[in-house]
């Protein structure tokens, strides 16, 4: 790296995944749209209003489920010390956000930082290291084996219409106890507790890309009640989805 940090700030088109591996320590994050981000057998979703924070050398599976803008950036490792873990997703603070916006300003360059870019740059780091020993618990696990990741592949692309356990089991050729064992072994989790995840984040997305109704968004995810998918939005985030859509529409 020519500077001790730098800002990427790009829009890119919808993409499949592929894999990032970075040559200093990497705070990911979208200004408009969302990233989705898998590494170390889990999945995150990446909107506005959260970030990934990796280390050095950590390689990561980043797709574009819809065209998005990138306002991500570049730490030396000589400028930071080494990020609290690997791989941390957060919600960012206003703070965060605000300095992410202006260190928007200094991109990769053969010029040296300016005394306030350098300023601002180590405040960014200070903020998002401390967020970063917080991580968001918004995340869905990305399976080991072939039968279990084509299963979860299921689970997330009929969120919105008729879903049964029995026939995704089924589908991938194993008996449903045999299947909810695969879950527990390699989530974790039960298979309801992964669909109830997935729906959130479909809906965190759908948030993050424009002004849909939250009641057609409920729906659209698999929720049959505003209420329900009310509740299970703000057990895993802490908010309504009201609030969240508003946290990074600022």
């Amino acid at each position: 790296m020519n500077r001790k940090a730098y800002s990427f700030v790009r829009t890119f088109p919808q993409e499949p995944a592929r894999t990032l591996k970075m040559d200093g320590h990497y705070l990911l994050c979208a200004s408009a749209g969302a990233l989705r981000l898998e590494a170390q057998g889990q999945a995150w979703l990446l909107p506005p209003a959260r970030a990934a924070l990796i280390e050095a050398g950590q390689a990561i599976k980043v797709s574009i489920p819809q065209p998005v803008t990138t306002a991500s950036v570049l730490f030396d490792p000589r400028f930071t010390a080494a990020p609290p873990a690997p791989l941390t997703v957060f919600d960012l603070s206003p703070l965060a956000r605000a300095l992410v916006n202006e260190c928007g300003t200094w991109g990769e360059s053969d010029e040296p930082l300016t005394a306030y870019a350098e300023t601002l740059f180590t405040a960014l780091a200070a903020v998002s290291w401390r967020l970063a020993e917080r991580p968001s618990p918004v995340v869905v696990p990305a399976g080991r084996s072939p039968e279990l990741r084509r299963a979860l592949q299921l689970t997330e692309e009929r969120l919105g219409g008729e879903l049964r356990f029995e026939d995704v089991a089924e589908e991938v050729g194993l008996a449903p106890r045999s299947l909810a064992r695969r879950f527990e072994d390699e989530t974790g989790m039960t298979w309801r507790a992964v669909l109830r995840r997935m729906r959130v984040l479909r809906a965190i997305e759908e948030l993050a890309a424009g002004d849909t109704p939250i009641t057609k968004i409920a729906f659209a995810v698999g929720y049959t009640s505003l209420s329900a998918f009310n509740a299970a939005f703000r057990q895993l985030t802490a908010r309504t989805p009201t609030e969240y859509r508003a946290s990074f529409r600022t």
